[in-house]
């Protein structure tokens, strides 16, 4: 047999060999990674999780940062498809007998199995193997952390737990004298192990070392009474009695070890047929037969997820593959959480002790006697228990065996958070590839090959829900005339979806029984139709509910899974999303016949908080002098952390929700709320063109266009043309900007909104200049000037004031530009605009240049480059930058008339100056 092309080491100092060579890893950061990972290989480990690991007390601010150069190196010791970096952490991916601690358990649980067969002597030899894996501690020559503690306590428990197996085998084979020596060893890491002091007893008594033995009990009697202040357990005492009084030594071992080598009993196995078509859950099985392989430790497993996820297949599964570590028997009962009546623990608890051969009078008939009776069943045996379909966490606790050494998986749509010491495993979506594979398997065969595209599109529109992907399958086979692109277009009709993929009555049925709040807040997500990721606050606002309420509302959705939790934000907001299909059930819910009016008002108040939020974050923004004053939709303002965020962070809150703000504007138009779309689109221009998204400034404002032509609202008409038409400034069309100002201008004049009149000539005036036709520009500023000073806009007053001194210096009258400009300057700094007055540093540092007074004009440069870094404009950065650059060349090669280039049109400059 090959050996593995890589081994490591735990179970004792880290070591790490490629064939017969160690692998040097010197520094102690990468090697606490490394071991990190390997704790729980093959599994993506949280970024927190390796902070907290490697810096226990207090992680330095580049921690992150740090973490990538450690994975860098140990990719490089270890191979660059070893270590695989996941959203939001790492993993170490480990083949079958390269780790040292898999090796160990899996010798551990073979011996298990054999022992419960019978065949001692072979599950001796396998323990003997195991426990020569141990090198010393785990993990002993890296310093030791609380984000280690919990897995170094169950892999030296579980170390202990072999050693006391290894020593009962010993015992119950007759070989006392050999037991001896390990069990003293282990006496000295562990005075207080019992179990232990129990078979040292049996090891001496067996041995002829009478005295021996009656000395290890008063050793261990003293111990306890001195430290503890209790007496011995009872088997000690009984083993102590029976070697006072001279029993037989094969009496007193064989009753001594009933409890740890009981009697074999015949095996049940109740589990359902496994699936065939099992596929992309290779890491949920995995963590699965993990979680509930050793049958210790772990009252049950929660295997939760959406109806139609694959849980019980999965659960299914994963019994199928553990029944040689549970040889006593498998037990399988359906506890009918998703029909209307769950089954009561009264009968799950009678067909329980009905399987363990209690029957007829025998049988207790109140709940806490059967509790009972079944826990003394379960006790001493190595069972699996699959709870399918819990309702909730009262149906399965008294389900749940007393003693260790049998293990429970249990599927829920819910998450059974407060079963306590339970072990969550979430079941997600497949990915394409399962999808593919499921949907070839489960009835389609050459479905993909034969129309890669529609077969693509058919699994969009199942969302990797694996219900919904073998109804497709199945919808292909019993239709072998069709090509797929007919159930791909189909499907791509969203009324129509639910009921070709047969997934309603699963919906119907886990989302039907949602408590109020969170039931009305389930059926106006659909009407929302939001299909990016939300904060809290706007699922609590679709039913008015505050911050604390709001949370209570997505527990319950999150329970259900009828929303799923989205990971935090760049500014810690945690987000939720939802499946596209539940969506469309939502949404069916929404259309309904019902109140109308009250699934309006909801998606009201979520765009009053979307805009009042912009409206925080925009404060900590540069002023946008071409925006029209907002003020007719109706606010809403979420309280607490939400405004705080935005108002305290707003570049980072602007850049977390961009794509929700997007879509709210959608949805505002879509649902007639023309005030709100018009002033929200109009309020996200500040954001959009500092950071260079013209994308999403096109697309809100078209869907608020459509909805204020609708609603026949000319001032949010001649609001959003004017946006449109810098847009149309900024890509060089100035024919098709210069229409959409003027229309902006016309509109906003008959409304009588003179400053709206004034910002959309400052955008005419913008494009005459850009077209070289200054005498128009001019005429427009001034009387653009004239309507901002009569609205009272300084910010507008400044950008005009500003344009005009533009003028001049393109037209070469450098004293009369710098006036204007010295002006607008002046004005900004007043108002406290640092973008407005970075532009005017900007455009007086180029009036300097062309005179060629260069350090003047670097000076001015290098100021308004402070303030574009300040305020994180990326293109006023670039522009500046590059003048910079052409005027320290322009100073070291010429000091004359050669200066004068920097007047060319060609000067990069910031362009977003209205």
């Amino acid at each position: 047999m090959s050996h593995p092309e890589l081994r490591f080491g735990v179970l004792g100092p880290l070591r790490v060999h490629a064939g017969e060579r160690a692998v040097e890893l010197n520094a102690v950061k990468p090697r606490m990674l490394l071991a990190t990972l390997l704790l729980d290989a093959d599994r993506v480990v949280p970024l927190d999780t390796i902070v907290e690991a490697l810096w226990p007390q207090r992680p330095p601010r580049s921690a992150v940062a740090n973490v990538r150069t450690y994975a860098s190196a140990l990719r490089s010791a270890l191979g660059g498809d070893r270590l695989r970096s996941e959203v939001g952490g790492y993993a170490i991916r480990v083949e079958p007998g390269e780790l040292d601690l898999h090796t160990f358990d899996d010798l551990v649980r073979r011996a298990a199995a054999a022992r419960g067969a019978g065949r001692h002597e072979e599950a001796l030899g396998l323990l003997d193997d195991a426990l020569g894996y141990w090198r010393g501690r785990p993990l002993e020559d890296l310093p030791a952390g609380a984000a280690w503690e919990d897995a170094i306590g169950r892999i030296s428990e579980g170390r202990v737990a072999a050693a006391e197996e290894h020593a009962a085998l010993h015992l119950a084979l007759g070989r006392h004298t050999a037991a001896i020596a390990p069990l003293r060893a282990l006496l000295a890491d562990h005075p207080f192990r019992e179990r232990l002091w129990l078979h040292l007893m049996l090891a001496h008594y067996g041995s002829g070392q009478r005295a021996e033995a009656l000395g290890a009990y008063a050793e261990v009697r003293r111990l306890l009474v001195a430290e503890l202040g209790v007496e011995p357990c009872a088997e000690l005492r009984q083993v102590h009695d029976s070697v006072l009084r001279g029993d037989p030594v094969a009496r007193t071992v064989a009753a001594a070890l009933a409890s740890v080598l009981p009697h074999v009993v015949p095996a049940v196995c109740q589990l359902p047929r496994d699936l065939p078509d099992f596929h992309g859950r290779d890491t949920a099985l995995r963590d699965l037969r993990h979680l509930a392989g050793d049958g210790r430790g772990t009252p049950a497993v929660v295997v939760a997820g959406p109806p139609g996820v694959g849980k019980s297949a999965l659960a299914t599964r994963a019994g199928h593959t553990l029944r040689d570590r549970f040889p006593d028997g498998q037990l399988h009962l359906d506890l009918g959480g998703t029909g209307p009546e769950p089954a009561s623990a009264h009968d799950l608890l009678g067909d329980l002790l009905r399987w363990l051969g209690v029957v007829g009078r025998a049988l207790p008939s109140g709940v806490a006697a059967r509790a009972a009776l079944y826990r003394s069943r379960m006790a001493g045996r190595r069972m699996l228990l699959i709870l399918d379909a819990a309702a909730c966490a009262d149906q399965v606790r008294p389900l749940l065996p007393g003693a260790e050494g049998c293990a429970v998986i249990v599927t829920s749509r819910r998450r059974l958070s407060d079963l306590a010491g339970a072990r969550l495993l979430e079941l997600g979506m497949l990915d394409a590839a399962a999808s593919r594979a499921l949907l070839e398997s489960s009835g389609a065969p050459g479905a993909a090959a034969a129309d890669p595209a529609a077969a693509e599109a058919i699994m969009r529109s199942c969302g990797g829900l694996p219900l919904a992907i073998r109804q497709a399958g199945g919808r292909l086979a019993g239709r072998r005339a069709w090509p797929p692109r007919v159930l791909a277009e189909r499907l791509a009709d969203e009324p129509r979806r639910l009921t070709a993929l047969g997934v309603r009555p699963g919906f119907a049925a886990a989302f039907g029984d949602l408590p109020g709040p969170a039931a009305a807040a389930f059926t106006s997500l659909g009407a929302l139709g939001a299909a990016s990721s939300l904060p809290t606050w706007a699922i609590g606002a679709l039913v008015d509910r505050d911050d604390a309420e709001a949370e209570d509302v997505v527990d319950a959705l999150v329970e259900a899974h009828a929303i799923e939790p989205a990971g935090v934000d760049a500014i810690d907001q945690p987000r939720f999303t939802m499946h596209e299909l539940v969506r469309l059930y939502a949404r069916e819910l929404a259309d309904a016949p019902g109140d109308r009016a009250e699934r309006r008002a909801c998606l009201e108040r979520v765009a009053g908080g979307w805009l009042a939020l912009v409206e925080s974050a925009n404060a900590g923004m540069p002023v946008s002098p071409f925006v029209a004053r907002l003020g007719g939709a109706r606010r809403r303002p979420p309280g607490g952390a939400a405004a705080r965020r935005a108002a305290e962070r707003p570049r980072a809150w602007f850049d977390a929700e961009r794509p929700a703000l997007v879509e709210a504007v959608a949805r505002a138009a879509e649902a007639g709320l023309a005030d709100h779309a018009w002033e929200l689109a109009a309020a996200l221009v500040p954001y959009f063109d500092m950071h260079g998204h013209y994308g999403d400034w096109y697309r809100t404002h078209r869907s608020a266009l459509a909805a204020v032509q609708a609603a026949g609202h000319r001032r949010g008409q001649a609001a959003l043309l004017r946006g449109l038409g810098q847009l149309r400034a900024y890509q060089g069309d100035h024919e098709r900007a210069t229409d959409l100002f003027d229309r902006s201008r016309r509109m906003f004049a008959a409304c009588g909104d003179g400053h709206g009149e004034s910002i959309a000539l400052s955008g005419l005036a913008t494009v005459a200049r850009m077209r070289g036709r200054y005498p128009e520009a001019m005429e427009h500023c001034h009387r653009a000037l004239e309507g901002a000073l009569a609205a009272g806009d300084r910010h507008g007053e400044a950008l005009i004031r500003a344009s005009i001194g533009r003028l001049w210096r393109a037209r070469g009258d450098t004293d009369t530009a710098l006036d204007w400009l010295s002006a607008a300057l002046d004005l900004s700094r007043d108002t406290g605009d640092r973008h407005r007055e970075a532009h005017v540093l900007h455009e007086i540092g180029l009036l300097r240049a062309a005179e060629g007074a260069h350090p003047a004009a670097l000076a001015r440069f290098r100021a308004a480059l402070a303030i574009f870094h300040q305020i994180g404009d990326r293109e006023g950065i670039t522009g500046s930058l590059a003048v910079i650059d052409r005027t320290t060349r322009a100073t070291h090669t010429a000091r004359g008339p050669h200066t004068g280039h920097l007047r060319t049109a060609r000067t990069p400059q910031p362009t977003r100056t209205g």
